[in-house]
């Protein structure tokens, strides 16, 4: 699968080093929006949801001490934004079915997609993935689901 290297506006707009930030960086290649402001809005949806929430990913996130998107954003947190932007999860396994979709151009849809893989989230316009790294493990990286804009 093509890779083109893409930091998703980090660079510019003004953070440094390396991060684990994939969320952050997928939402706002997917979504054309500013690198800036979906860290923010991350950012606070991550320490609203351990505030107002009473579950394991709420205790998890305050005994990390943090709510920053640099460090990981959890599903819960993420599927909501990415909900409230219009976009649908698609899921491509379920319990028991094995994977059956690949980060290969010809098993994912045409269009902008964020697929969803182990541990990390990664934008793909039209088949190429855009990344800071080519996490397709040569086309056998399993493919959980991806979120497309919903029409």
């Amino acid at each position: 699968m093509e890779f083109v290297k893409n930091d998703g506006g980090r660079a510019a707009a003004g953070y440094k080093g390396d991060a684990g930030d994939c969320v952050t960086r997928a939402i706002a290649i997917a979504t054309g929006k500013p690198y800036k402001e979906v860290y923010d809005r991350i950012h606070a949806m991550t320490a609203e949801y351990a505030e107002k929430r009473r579950t394991k990913v709420a205790r998890a996130i305050k005994r990390k001490g943090t709510s920053s998107p640099r460090d990981g954003v959890f599903r819960d947190v993420y599927d909501q934004y990415l909900k409230d932007l219009g976009w649908e999860f698609i899921p491509t396994m379920s319990f028991g079915s094995g994977c059956t979709t690949h980060l290969k151009a010809d098993e994912l849809p045409a269009g902008i997609i964020i697929t969803r893989l182990s541990r990390h989230l990664c934008a793909v316009i039209d088949g190429i993935i855009h990344d800071t790294h080519n996490p397709s493990r040569g086309g056998t990286r399993c493919v959980y689901g991806y979120y497309a804009k919903n029409i």
